[in-house]
């Protein structure tokens, strides 16, 4: 089996190679090569297949897309996008990459399969990280997976065009496509990125190393989490599961953990106590605190929990792997 992930150089797509390096298989097929892309260089884990490269290259920029789909991957994992933060400060950039760049891929693959006319069996499985930013208020409580997508964003825009172009292409045969919807990703290792949801898991993070962190947004502000642990093993799952059930609806809200700033905040005055409660600083930011209220805190994903996706019960938990994971604890 051949493997292409996109975005491998970033902090899901470095633990979803790892995973897939450490598995040795996907869906009882041995993996035979692993195909890494990201503008910075994708570190290959010890024990990868010996055929495993990284490219280093845009794969929105002109010939990029052909160029990877030539190799005819079995299971393509598409992670690489601009976070939310960034694609609504940089529209053109937003659309380019997160748009743009994963129509290309498609049109790859469209145009790699006719090659061989009516005869063609390449039909790969497409699994595209898409985001809850698809969806914008009002907002039902919870949020059932028949809501329409009406995103406020200019990133959640390019997320939900991009979910019907893989629904699209799915109906038509090209590719079977299933779309991700993650959670916010808590807690992150390594430092802020631009998203506008970072500050979640900053809160976190930080104070248990020993260092403040800003909090742009007040207590009673609701999310819905789910670990990095968890998101790999969404990725794995959307990549093996009989599609046959999906229909035409495509992309999935995962399931995830209901909590506010507030229940955030006493979870780590559990894991660090007081001291570590005392390192979180108030800060005003609108721009974040406009993006947020754009998001909802508590979803029903009744689609992909009957497939099978799972993530934590509860903020202990997710606190709990960070320490595992990260921290050796």
């Amino acid at each position: 089996m051949k493997i292409l992930v996109t975005g491998a150089g970033g902090m899901i797509g470095r633990k979803l190679v790892e995973r897939l390096v450490a598995d040795k298989a996907l869906g009882g097929k041995p993996i035979q090569s692993l195909t890494l892309v990201d503008v910075v260089e994708s570190p290959i884990p010890p024990g990868a297949p010996k055929d495993t490269k990284p490219i280093t290259a845009d794969f929105s920029e002109k010939g990029v897309a052909t160029t990877l789909i030539q190799e005819r991957p079995d299971v393509i994992f598409h992670l690489a996008a601009i976070v939310s933060g960034d694609a609504e400060a940089n529209f053109e950039k937003g659309y380019r990459i997160n748009f743009n760049g994963s129509w290309a891929l498609f049109e790859a693959i469209r145009q790699e399969r006719e090659k061989d006319g009516a005869t063609s069996n390449y039909k790969p499985r497409f699994v595209f990280a898409s985001s809850l930013a698809v969806i914008g208020p009002p907002f039902p409580d919870p949020i059932p997976d028949s809501l329409a997508t009406t995103p406020t964003s200019s990133y959640g825009t390019q997320k939900a065009m991009t979910e019907l172009l893989l629904a699209d292409y799915s109906r038509k045969g090209y590719f079977d496509g299933v779309g991700v919807r993650l959670p916010t990703i808590c807690i992150r290792p390594g430092k802020p990125n631009k998203a506008a949801s970072s500050f979640f898991s900053g809160i976190l993070r930080e104070p248990l190393a020993g260092q403040e962190a800003p909090l742009p947004v007040g207590d009673e502000v609701r999310h819905w989490f789910a670990s990095p642990r968890a998101a790999v093993g969404f990725f794995i799952t959307a990549a093996t599961i009989d599609t046959s059930g999906l229909g035409v609806r495509r992309s999935m809200t995962m399931p995830g953990v209901s909590a506010t700033v507030g229940e955030q905040i006493e979870a780590l005055r559990k894991a660090g106590g007081d001291k570590a409660v005392a390192l979180i600083k108030r800060v005003d930011d609108p721009f974040v605190a406009n993006i947020v209220k754009g998001w909802a805190g508590r979803y029903d994903p009744q689609l992909a929990t009957s497939m099978g996706f799972q993530a934590e019960k509860n903020f202990d938990e997710i606190i709990k792997v960070y320490q595992q994971d990260e921290m050796g604890q």
